[in-house]
């Protein structure tokens, strides 16, 4: 019976060789933005997918998220998706600080407009 279960928790290591070839034509794709020297939102998007396509295979694989419980899985997803409202929530109000900086700045860092003259 010890065989069986060792046989049902050993993973495939072909996967592995897989997800491994995997990250490489990815991390290969990334480099080829920078080559291909794209500008602008195109680029800064195809950079953050494949961030997060090489991070997510990595955290599934490597890391076993794939294999593990429910419970698991959600300690570590659930927080993480948390963050990603806050740092979402914290670029919509960056919006209002620089409007803020517009309206009392005159567009000079660091210079503040004021009634009296110094």
């Amino acid at each position: 019976m010890s065989e069986t279960t060792t046989d049902e928790q050993q993973h495939p290591i072909a996967i592995y060789f897989w997800v491994w070839g995997l990250l490489f034509v990815l991390s290969g794709l990334s480099y080829m933005v920078d080559y291909m020297q794209l500008q602008g939102y195109l680029r800064w998007s195809l950079i953050l997918f494949f961030m997060f396509m090489k991070a997510g295979f990595i955290i599934a694989v490597f890391m076993h998220m794939c294999y593990e419980r429910l419970a698991m899985t959600c300690a570590i997803l659930i927080p993480t998706g948390c963050l990603l409202i806050f740092i979402g929530l914290m670029a919509l109000e960056s919006g209002y600080t620089s409007d803020t900086r517009n309206v009392y700045l005159d567009g000079a860092p660091g210079i503040m407009l004021t009634d009296s003259p110094h």
